[in-house]
């Protein structure tokens, strides 16, 4: 809900500009997320859910304004958001004297372990397309890059198996971890990064055109006391997006 406030408030702030663009673009895609840093693994490794449940729909817009005949200035945003609820794989949760711990799951449990993964990641772009056989034609291919600024937020909210605290649970002779509940957040965060995207435009009526673009973002943002110990996360992403353009 509010990543679609920013996109509205994006596009009341830009409205007045209408008058001098040459192209609004909606468009609608996959957002698929790179997820390699150590924290995506280690939530992977762990937890019932996987890379590709992250993979979801997206929406966005973008400006078009012509610099050159082959060449323009592009800014776009586009919002991605997902929230994943998983139970650990590989352990259970019993209640002992001394607290909470997490055993092998050939144990019988009280509870079974799990937490919400929420990532929220909101791109907004500057861009140079380059249209190299000009906007004439049947087809229009075009290929650009840029800059990026990335508002994101992590949320990680349930049971947490602290693996770096380790007991034995002496009748068995096995190493069982302290479970605690967590709600540790990295909110309204910023970074940058960079872009860049290939694509078509198929013209069907003299001021629209059908679009499909392939995007690649590249974006890391520094993870703070919430999330201590992990490595920056991986913000970067592939987009597969189909548009739709009208021509000013």
């Amino acid at each position: 809900m509010k990543k679609s406030l920013i996109l509205l408030l994006a596009l009341i702030f830009l409205t007045p500009s209408f008058a001098f663009s040459d192209i609004f673009t909606f468009k609608a895609g996959l957002f698929i997320p790179r997820a390699q840093s150590d924290l995506w693994r280690t939530e992977f490794e762990n937890m019932s859910f996987s890379k590709s449940d992250y993979t979801t729909t997206n929406f966005g817009f973008a400006y078009e304004y012509f610099l050159t005949r082959e060449v323009s200035a592009v800014l776009g945003i586009d919002n991605y958001t997902k929230n994943k609820v998983g139970n650990y794989v590989d352990y259970v949760g019993i209640m002992l004297v001394d607290g909470v711990f997490a055993f092998p799951t050939d144990y019988v449990e009280d509870f079974i372990p799990a937490h919400l993964f929420n990532i929220s990641i909101t791109p907004v772009q500057l861009s140079l397309k380059l249209i190299p056989m000009g906007r004439k034609g049947k087809f229009i291919p075009y290929l650009g890059g840029g800059v990026s600024l990335y508002l994101w937020s992590i949320r990680l909210n349930g049971d947490m198996v602290d693996f770096d605290d380790v007991w034995v649970y002496v009748p068995d002779d096995i190493d069982i971890y302290p479970i605690t509940t967590v709600d540790a957040w990295e909110n309204n965060r910023i970074s940058f990064g960079y872009h860049v995207f290939v694509g078509v435009m198929v013209p069907f009526t003299k001021r629209m055109t059908f679009e499909v673009e392939f995007k690649y973002n590249v974006a890391r943002g520094e993870l703070k006391e919430a999330f201590e110990g992990f490595e920056a996360f991986d913000l970067s992403a592939y987009q597969i997006s189909l548009g739709l353009n009208y021509w000013f």
